[in-house]
């Protein structure tokens, strides 16, 4: 099995140091919306949660809530909240929008603002080795103390300083230092601490808390690539400043960008479309499948073509894995499932490459629907195609009509009813199971034929 290593640029065999295999994720910052590029990170990385645990991996993962910042506080003064508030808030809306992905939760979610005493010991232990030093209740980390800044982003540190957009304070030693502890301002929440009143920066809060639940050295560190620089840079100094020589990550695993028209997708840009505006239009289903049809490190252009054809894709798969019965007579076709499975394990194995994954379960779909033409039982390949989709997330629950659409759906079941009186139960029959597609459920009754919305999942 063979992942790509952001810090070594190749791909490398995945090796973990032990039985279970330590994950962290960065997580949200709560002051705003999720948007799909949010969706395509924690998509990939529960992916890759999944198919470690199908190649029989135990997996500890770990992802964070960034409960305290800069722009939570700003946010919250304009609504008038506390900032704990409207963390609360978003960090609620973020799980609802994730569940309604099937996404796995994580099995530990730490806070920023839980975590102060394993900051502060982090902080104070950085200082003591010389790697950090306070100046009027701010702490900065030295990076010069750290011959090998630069080593994730493939930079030296003039390149960074002369290339990196960063605020010089009057303050710092270097242009690059950056903040461990910043001392508290007005009106903002603090915390006491041997420099006094203040609050993490922004970096120190995961090496402090994968650190507290994962040990000193993790087997991944996942994120967006647009996390490589600085934040994951100024972790690796900052936690191998702290542990001494022990490497912070085995593998470092980046996704790439959701563009919308060309540009990243960004809350503090306002480029973005939310997760919950994606979701009232596409199925989960749908979104997970527009996702993984591309591979994890290559961006993605969202468009609403592209997922109404990963729609169409996804209703596919759906038919093929959800069918009970032979439409054909006469003949069989036998599917090979387990040429299927090695297919899609060696795809996996190669990087994540879902979109080869993904090559193998539509050709299993279409051999299912070849040996139901010819009145074959497709059960194992059925089965072996819900499996296989199951590890990529998908689950095969239908779309969920819009109820709004209630009076269309009665001029249908009016149609269909004109037409099984005309005997005409062909066109009867789609109707039926074109609204069953859609999760509508007709029932014939003595009073009439009545319709129900149903959940359906495999």
């Amino acid at each position: 099995m063979k992942v790509y290593n952001t810090l070594t640029a190749r791909e490398e065999e995945f090796v973990p140091q032990g039985d279970v295999v330590k994950m962290y994720v960065c997580g949200v910052t709560p002051y705003a919306e999720c948007h799909l590029g949010h969706a395509m990170s924690y998509v990939v990385f529960d992916m890759v949660r999944r198919y470690l645990e199908f190649r029989g991996y135990r997996v500890k993962y770990v992802q964070n809530f960034t409960d305290i910042d800069d722009k939570i506080i700003k946010r919250a003064q304009e609504a008038g909240v506390a900032p704990a508030e409207l963390a609360e808030k978003f960090i609620a809306q973020y799980f609802d929008d994730m569940d309604r992905l099937n996404i796995r939760r994580a099995d530990v979610y730490p806070r920023a603002t839980q975590e102060i005493p394993k900051i502060i010991e982090v902080v104070k232990g950085l200082i003591e080795k010389g790697r950090a030093y306070e100046v009027q209740g701010d702490v900065y980390f030295r990076v010069k103390s750290a011959p090998d800044y630069g080593k994730l982003s493939h930079q030296s540190l003039d390149d960074l300083q002369a290339g990196a957009r960063v605020e010089v304070g009057v303050d710092k030693e270097h242009p690059l230092d950056f903040a461990l502890w910043k001392a508290a301002k007005p009106g903002e929440p603090w915390w006491d601490s041997p420099w006094g009143r203040g609050r993490p920066g922004w970096h120190i809060e995961c090496s402090a808390m994968s650190m507290r639940y994962l040990g000193e050295t993790l087997d991944i560190h996942g994120g967006g690539q647009d996390l490589i620089f600085p934040h994951h840079e100024n972790e690796i100094a900052q936690s191998e400043g702290f542990t001494g020589v022990k490497p912070f990550v085995k593998y470092w695993m980046h996704n790439g960008f959701v563009q919308l028209g060309g540009e990243k997708m960004s809350k503090s840009l306002g480029i973005f479309v939310t997760l919950r505006q994606a979701l009232e239009r596409f199925s989960p289903d749908a979104l997970r499948l527009f996702i993984l049809s591309s591979h994890y490190r290559s961006p993605i252009n969202f468009s609403e073509e592209g997922v109404a054809a990963a729609e169409k894709g996804m209703e596919r798969l759906r038919q093929a894995a959800l069918v009970d019965s032979p439409r054909g007579t006469g003949g069989s076709v036998v599917v090979d499932v387990e040429a299927y499975r090695q297919r899609f394990i060696d795809a996996m194995d190669h990087d994540f490459n879902t979109p080869q994954a993904l090559a193998a379960l539509f050709d299993l779909a279409r051999d299912i629907n070849r040996t139901l033409d010819q009145g074959g039982d497709p059960r194992e390949a059925r089965q072996t195609l819900r499996e296989l989709a199951g590890v990529l997330g998908l689950t095969f629950e239908a779309p969920q009509a819009d109820l709004t659409a209630k009076p269309f759906i009665d001029l249908l079941v009016s149609l269909r009813a004109e037409l099984r009186k005309e005997k005409h139960w062909g066109m009867a029959d789609r109707i039926r199971t074109s609204l069953k597609d859609l999760g509508i459920v007709l029932e014939d009754t003595p009073q009439g034929t009545v319709w129900k919305q149903e959940k359906r999942s495999v």
